[in-house]
């Protein structure tokens, strides 16, 4: 960030205040009866992409906004900028279904917060330099609420992203308790079976039953009997 228009005569007293390349954080300076406003712009993607506003009220009580005289429009625009972000965030908010949405957003956020909570701090102080000025008093409630709306959004983006986590825990752990219980039933089945396989694979149990001549459509039927003792077995198994 660098200061713009470097043409801009300030009062001497103001300029003493200033650094050569940057207005600095957002803040006030009150000297010689000159108000001197420093504002951002809301941050951008990268936090270090933000705008840098002057604003002068001049003893007269006359805004300049880097030298040009129109400082009371571009106050109001900057407080309209704040509030459509608000607008773009909270939308977002309503959209996010994911944890990932969430955190998006609460990066997003957290930098959009900071700046209209500086911004409500140095239209405050200005306010205090200059009491009387209805303008100051109007733009300083309107950064207050959307500051304070700012606040509430984050709170509520960190409280549905805790929520969301802690439901996919848990819908997590029943998924493991259930696997935990089809588990233990298995080993049941394998404790009872295991002992059954193991004698007949070691003496080769093949006995004479007199089936061996019949209908290979008995072949089918014990197949689909098999299948029914299979899908029975299983509901067992999966039975919560």
């Amino acid at each position: 960030m660098s200061r713009k228009n470097r043409s801009w005569q300030l009062p001497p007293e103001i300029e003493a205040r200033l650094g050569e390349k940057s207005y600095g954080r957002q803040r006030a300076i009150f000297e010689g009866g000159h108000l001197l406003v420093i504002l951002h712009g809301p941050p951008g993607a990268d936090e270090s992409d933000r705008e840098e506003m002057a604003f002068l009220r001049k003893s007269d009580g006359q805004y300049q906004c880097e030298g040009h005289d129109d400082g009371e429009q571009k106050l109001r625009k900057l407080l309209s900028v704040y509030r459509t972000r608000l607008e773009e965030c909270d939308q977002l908010y309503e959209r996010a279904k994911s944890a990932e949405e969430l955190f998006t957003l609460q990066q997003m956020l957290a930098p959009l917060n900071r700046a209209s909570t500086n911004l409500a701090g140095a239209l405050q102080t200005a306010r205090d330099f200059v009491k009387e000025d209805k303008l100051l008093i109007s733009m300083r409630d309107e950064s207050y609420e959307i500051s304070r709306e700012f606040d509430l959004l984050v709170i509520d983006a960190k409280l549905k992203l805790d929520f969301l986590l802690a439901k996919n825990s848990e819908e997590a752990s029943a998924k493991a308790d259930e696997m935990a219980i089809a588990q233990h039933k298995l080993n049941i089945l394998a404790a009872i079976t295991f002992p059954l396989m193991a004698l007949a694979a070691l003496l080769g149990v093949n006995l004479t039953h007199g089936l061996e001549e019949k209908s290979p459509a008995l072949f089918y039927v014990m197949l689909a009997f098999g299948f029914g003792i299979g899908f029975v077995v299983k509901s067992w198994v999966t039975k919560k």
